[in-house]
């Protein structure tokens, strides 16, 4: 069960490896900075790979995601055009290489990396370097500087793995791939990686109960609350509609076409997700 377990997640790195480099090239991405608060911001680029938030503190920063190992360098730049203060932590919100890639590369500058205890597992099945170095169950609190950063993990999303970054100072939130923004960025259900669509909106329920005014998704640029919540209803929605589809006895190219039409489903979501959503939802 073990060996199967990491084979169904070494194809699942390999189908989002090779996804991404023929969208996206293996080129660094040109980057940006967005200011959310005075001490707290975002490392931004259009689609792939994920934002990185930066809180500054007098003792050194914490990162929440790094983007892919290629764009280490230039990540490093953009941060130290905010701060000389170096970097004491790296958050992964989840395993996937767009938002964990240059872990190693940070740890060899005496980083610590954090994730949750099944983001790690599933770095170490795939073999990625850099796994974190210290992981959560539930939550941990990470204090640098006078100033803290809330990890939770509420459960299946995007994958098994993910976690929130609750900056309750800032009154602000990193949710990583729980969350996205913009065309061409639909929910993407990693169900080799533990996704879940029925249970993706309850944990998106736990980041909500907590008390913030801007949402930081892993792509996209930032937005508020009330956009995270309408985000949660339109995955609700997508499941019932599944759910309702089935129980018509739909066909799956006919759920194919839904989620294509109505969701924005391309090709490498329907690969990643269709069967373990109508598996999941039947």
């Amino acid at each position: 069960m073990k060996s199967r377990a990491t084979l169904v997640a070494v194809l699942c790195v390999a189908l989002c490896g090779s996804y991404v480099y023929a969208q996206f090239g293996d080129k660094p991405s040109v980057l940006s900075t967005i200011k959310i608060k005075d001490d707290l911001f975002v490392i931004y680029n259009d689609l792939v790979p994920g934002n990185t938030t930066v809180l500054v503190t007098n003792q050194g920063l914490i990162l929440v995601d790094n983007k892919f190992e290629i764009d280490f360098d230039n990540l490093m730049a953009q941060v130290r055009k905010i701060s000389n203060q170096p970097v004491r932590y790296v958050i992964n919100t989840h395993y996937h290489g767009d938002h964990s890639g240059g872990n190693a590369k940070m740890q060899a500058q005496n980083v610590q990396v954090v994730a949750s205890e099944r983001a790690r597992r599933r770095m170490v099945e795939t073999n990625q370097p850099g796994a974190p170095n210290v992981t959560l169950e539930n939550s941990v609190r990470l204090h640098l500087g006078g100033k803290r950063v809330e990890v939770f993990h509420f459960g299946r999303a995007h994958t098994d793995g993910d976690v929130v970054a609750y900056f309750p100072d800032q009154r602000v939130v990193a949710m990583g791939d729980m969350f996205t923004v913009g065309s061409g960025l639909p929910p993407l259900v990693d169900y080799p990686g533990g996704g879940s669509t029925r249970e993706w909106p309850r944990s998106i329920e736990g980041a909500l109960a907590l008390d913030f005014d801007t949402a930081i998704p892993g792509h996209g640029k930032p937005a508020t609350k009330a956009d995270l919540a309408k985000y949660r209803d339109s995955l609700s929605a997508l499941g019932r509609r599944v759910i309702d589809m089935q129980s018509k006895k739909a066909t799956r190219a006919d759920i194919e076409k839904e989620l294509r039409s109505r969701y924005g489903f391309e090709d490498f979501h329907i690969q990643l997700a269709l069967d373990g959503m109508m598996a999941e939802l039947r």
